[in-house]
């Protein structure tokens, strides 16, 4: 069974940049798991997904919204998928997850295609 684990720091200020990792084990990423995504959540809303990694190819997918912010990559040596976070912000404060798919989803950055869920970490953006 694979397992999912976020880890990275739970505060910084304004304007920085804020790198968080996706520790895999249980499986390989390059191997029967075709996308890694980051989702995130905050206070009071649901569930967004931020990027996205077909991890057989290298593309990567996000929402109008984050583009050229965020960044998505994956270390195939250490198992790991990671999310860069550029010129944080207050509202960039949420619960960021990486998440699994089995197959191709449709939609890269719905939640409902992904099978594989780490528990998440905090991110603050607070000065």
């Amino acid at each position: 069974q694979v397992q999912l684990q976020e880890s990275g720091p739970s505060l910084v200020k304004p304007s920085q940049t804020l790198s968080v990792t996706c520790t895999v084990s249980g499986g390989s990423i390059t191997t029967n798991y075709y996308f890694w995504s980051w989702f995130r959540q905050a206070p009071g809303k649901g569930r967004e997904g931020i990027s996205s990694i077909d991890i057989r190819y290298a593309n990567t997918y996000y929402p109008n919204s984050l583009k050229g912010r965020f960044t998505i990559s994956s270390d195939d040596a250490k198992n790991t998928v990671h999310l860069q976070m550029d010129n944080l912000t207050p509202e960039d404060t949420a619960v960021y997850y990486c998440a699994a798919a089995l197959f191709s989803p449709s939609q890269p950055l719905a939640a409902e295609h992904y099978t594989y869920w780490g528990q998440g970490t905090q991110v603050t953006v607070s000065s």
